[in-house]
């Protein structure tokens, strides 16, 4: 189970990596964080991080990446609205159960 500790050191690594011009790495992000190479591949939530900053910064400030990134938010825009319309289904379902 990966802490909100660990998945901020992560991220402070990867905003550290950026800054620097390196490249993000799990290696670099491993030497940063103190933190196993496997532990990072192993956790999902610390490979997405990684994952992500690692196609942010070959991506940035190109038109690809930029259309990217729109697309990303399109889709989780979608999920979460998806997850809305199923929250409020539920409400009305118990609304009526207890009306």
């Amino acid at each position: 189970m990966t802490t909100s500790d660990t998945l901020h050191r992560v991220e402070k690594a990867c905003a550290q990596l950026h800054r620097d011009g390196q490249p993000v790495t799990f290696t670099a992000v491993a030497n940063l964080t103190g933190l196993g190479r496997t532990t990072l591949y192993r956790s999902p939530s610390l490979r997405a991080v990684i994952e992500e900053n690692r196609h942010r910064a070959a991506t940035n400030g190109t038109l690809t990446g930029l259309l990217d990134e729109i697309h990303t938010l399109h889709t989780a825009l979608e999920a979460i609205a998806t997850r809305v319309r199923n929250h409020e289904e539920q409400l009305r379902r118990l609304a009526t159960r207890v009306g």
